[in-house]
């Protein structure tokens, strides 16, 4: 079968979610608008979240999963899972289940006009602590970057693979993946997507990783943006 779509879903200890996150996944592949995947990305998770993943990929053609031999992060999660994907389109979808997977349809309408469609989560079903550090961390993410985009920690994006493989990635980078599509000169788009509470499970952030890292991390893109290398061939005589 020709996939056209591969959905890569970082796990850092789920146990809880993925029972629920194998049911909401298989559901989606019954309804998406293109021959879709999933990839598990394990970033070294030390409850049973593993195990279940051989388990549910073992069961289900269509899943399959690589697990890290330690924790590196989500950064790193996003880059494996953009290194393994070999179909035209690569989707990203947090395990805690907060966005829901048939909302990928609502991106895949507008992905044939861009290289990036990015969610943008409404009525946010989160803490008042965690929605204001967003809001104001996304707010000088604008600032540094000015990629227009409001919400780049939301878990619902679709992107052009060989898009994606150019992103050259380092923690703390994945919150800046439309920027580095705009640098590749690529066009981006954001639209409403639902959210939903948290059911099992925690989060992973906290106020450090919220709001002060990612106010390093601009920084750190910046640079990046000054050493970017981007070309286009406009004639080659090389043979296959």
């Amino acid at each position: 079968m020709n996939f056209e779509l591969t959905i890569i879903v970082p796990v850092f200890n789920e146990e809880g979610n993925i029972e629920r996150l194998h049911k909401e996944l298989l559901n989606y592949l019954e309804i998406s608008l293109v021959r879709t995947k999933v990839l598990f990305i394990n970033d070294g998770s030390g409850d049973g979240s593993l195990q279940k993943l051989r388990e549910i990929c073992k069961n289900t053609d269509s899943f399959s999963y690589c697990s890290f031999d330690r924790n590196y992060g989500l950064s790193a999660a996003l880059k494996a899972g953009f290194d393994y994907s070999d179909t035209p389109l690569t989707g990203y979808l947090d395990a805690d289940l907060q966005t829901s997977p048939k909302d990928f349809n609502i991106l895949l309408e507008h992905i044939d006009q861009y290289d990036l469609v990015q969610g943008v989560r409404q009525d946010r079903q989160d803490s008042f602590v965690k929605n204001a550090s967003s809001l104001i961390a996304n707010k000088i993410r604008r600032l540094f970057t000015h990629d227009g985009m409001d919400d780049t920690g939301c878990p619902l994006k679709i992107i052009r693979t060989d898009i994606a493989k150019r992103i050259p990635m380092f923690s703390g980078l994945h919150r800046f993946i439309p920027a580095m599509v705009l640098l590749q000169k690529g066009r981006i788009l954001q639209v409403p997507v639902r959210h939903f509470p948290r059911t099992a499970g925690k989060s992973n952030f906290n106020l450090w990783n919220r709001l002060l890292g990612p106010l390093m991390d601009c920084f750190a893109y910046l640079w990046m943006k000054k050493k970017y290398i981007n070309y286009k061939v406009a004639e080659s005589g090389q043979k296959p």
